[in-house]
This record gives C-alpha cells, structure tokens and sequence, in this order.
C-alpha cells in the first residue's frame, strides 16, 4: 500500500503537469486510504504537498508571464487570510464526534472526508462539461468585481482550510469571470494563489498530532518528480482532451468515499 501511495504521488504530479491542475483532489485520498493517515492530519500534509506542487507547477507560467501579478494579491489575500484562520482555529475547534444517528457516529474524520468527496464530486463536474475556450483577440482593460473576488476569496480558503484541496477549480473560472483574466493567465495566476494561500494555511496548522517530516518531504518530492513528467508529456499529448476523463476517475472515487465513509464502516 505504501508503495502504491508513491506511485500515487507521482500520478498527482503528472495530472497537474499535464492538465494544469486538479491533480491535489486525489492528495488527501491517496493519504488517507493508502497511507493510513488519520483524515485531519492528511488535510495539514496536503496544504504543504499542494502547496509545493503549485510553486513549481507555476514557474513555467510565471516564465512565460501568463501570472497576473495584481490579481494574484487582490484575489489571495482574503483566501489567505480565511486558509491560515481556518486551519487555526476552525479546524480544532470541530468536536472529535460530531452527530450520533442510531448506531452510525460522525466523527470529525468523517465529516472531513464527506465534505471533501462532496468538493470531489463538485470538482468532477468542471472537469467532464465542455468548456468553449473563446480567448478575446481584442485586448480589454482589466477589470475588479471587488466584493465578489473578496467572498470568493474567502469562501475558497475556508474550504481549502478544511480539506486540504488547491480549489482551481474554483479559482480559475472566478478570475475568468470577476478579473476577465484570459484563461491561460488564469490557470498560471490561479497555481500561484494557490501555492501562497496552501503554504501559508499550512503554517497556521494547529495539530495536536505530531508531523512526520520526512514522510512529508518523500511524497512531496514524487509528486515534483510527476509535474516534470507531466510536463514533458503535454508536449506530446492534448491535456485537455484527458481533463474529462479525469474527471470521470475523480467523480467515482468522490462516490467510493461517501459509500466507504458511511455504509462500509
């Protein structure tokens, strides 16, 4: 299983090289159910593994200067804010057992993963549809919905903070929306919000179990070692013609979470 969880690793890495992203939906799965990681804890390890993905991942955009610099702080600053508040108060304050029917106990643990097969399932649905991807020829001036970018920003760190997921799938179609980013500037703005805003949450973690360093630095580095994979292969392969599929894997294993959760207990 321990092995498995490496190979998974390096699988994350390569679906964030190669599609741009979604690949850290799997990261606290793959924690959880092939490394036998308590579920709270694997939500702590995934900011810092996202996190560090994301900084790479974001370099070749950065290069190619498709990261819009302004948006990045105006969009990340409030979900910064609500990661780092929620991963230190938020997070512990949730009681260890939350609501009992009949026999079947929700636990702070399964609450996590149900809300995170949910984000899953949600997450899913982005990736099947068919975009249109209509790039605007015709250069606009840039434009701030202030009051949605803030509650977006907020709403987005408040769920990252509590499971642990990037939220891309999220952010992405917010700047195309509220800051009319073009989308490639979106997806390379998008990885840097969410390196900045996972790392730092990361920081604010206020776990009363204690970390495995080591293990965490393993995994991050098989799932580096995906990205330059990943990388290599969209120069050969379409990663947009693979995103529905992905979905597809990341919608059945939303499912096999919620039924492995409550009915195989």
């Amino acid at each position: 299983m321990e092995i498995a969880g490496y190979v998974a690793s390096i699988f994350i890495g390569i679906a964030l090289g190669l599609i741009g992203g979604g690949g850290s939906i799997l990261t606290v799965p793959m924690l959880v159910y092939l490394f036998r990681i308590d579920a709270v804890l694997a939500t702590a390890y995934s900011l810092f593994i996202v996190g560090a993905t994301s900084v790479v991942g974001s370099f070749s955009y950065f290069i190619k200067g498709l990261v819009n610099v302004k948006t990045a702080v105006i969009f990340g600053i409030p979900s910064i804010v609500a990661v780092y508040f929620t991963r230190a108060y938020i997070v512990p304050a949730i009681p260890h057992e939350i609501l009992a029917v009949g026999e079947f106990v929700i636990t702070k643990n399964i609450l996590l993963m149900l809300l995170f097969a949910v984000l899953m399932i949600v997450a899913s649905y982005s990736m099947i549809k068919k975009t249109k991807h209509h790039q605007e020829k015709v250069a606009k001036k840039q434009q701030f919905n202030y009051p949605l970018i803030l509650i977006e920003g907020i709403v987005v760190g408040i769920l990252t903070g509590l499971v642990g997921a990037g939220g891309g799938f999220l952010i992405i179609p917010a700047l195309v929306i509220l800051s009319k980013l073009p989308m490639k500037e979106a997806v390379g703005t998008s990885l840097v919000i969410i390196a900045a805003k996972s790392l730092i949450g990361f920081l604010g973690e206020n776990s009363e179990t204690p970390m495995d360093y080591l293990f965490l630095a393993k995994v991050t580095a098989f799932a580096i070692f995906g990205i330059f994979i990943g990388m290599a292969l969209s120069k050969k392969i379409d990663g947009a013609k693979l995103k529905p599929i992905f979905g597809w894997f990341v919608l059945i294993m939303g499912i096999y979470i919620i039924i492995k959760e409550t009915i195989l207990q």
